[in-house]
């Protein structure tokens, strides 16, 4: 699920904060001048974060995918990327198994075109109310695929 959260906090960067008690892998897709990319893997621990992209954000969407260590719990979406097993950085979006990669669903986060933004993963779904505040502060919520878990999003200060 992806939970927008307004924050105090200023970072100028696209971070992803792992809140499960799992180590978490993510990948990240962005649209480039020349085309798309994605990129992986940013092993995240539990209760930490990191940024994926360091600085001011140039571009409005960016788009995640994630699973935990064992494969069962993953934060997926509807927009196919290419991904690779080991480390990678793909130029392109099409022709991803003739290329020798696999494809995931990664899901679109619109940051708004703010500087910074950060996306929260968390283990379980909120609650129905929870749902209903979250829209009211322009937050989504979305559960992932597999074993329940949760995104959030979090606009960041810069």
């Amino acid at each position: 699920m992806f939970l927008p959260v307004l924050s105090s906090n200023a970072y100028a960067d696209f971070r992803v904060c792992n809140a499960t008690q799992r180590k978490v892998g993510v990948a990240i897709g962005y649209r480039t001048k020349t085309g798309w990319i994605s990129e992986g893997w940013w092993q995240i621990e539990p209760t930490s974060c990191k940024a994926l992209i360091e600085g001011d954000l140039s571009s409005r969407f960016y788009y995640l995918y994630a699973e935990d260590a064992d494969g069962t719990q993953k934060w997926n979406g509807t927009v196919n990327m290419c991904v690779s097993e080991n480390e990678f950085k793909i130029d392109g979006v099409k022709n991803c198994f003739p290329r020798g990669f696999q494809r995931s669903g990664f899901r679109e986060i619109d940051t708004k075109n703010q500087a910074g933004w950060m996306v929260r993963l968390t283990d379980v779904p909120a609650a129905p109310a929870a749902d209903k505040a979250e829209n009211k502060a322009g937050q989504t919520t979305m559960p992932p695929a597999g074993r329940q878990g949760a995104f959030t999003e979090e606009k960041r200060q810069g």
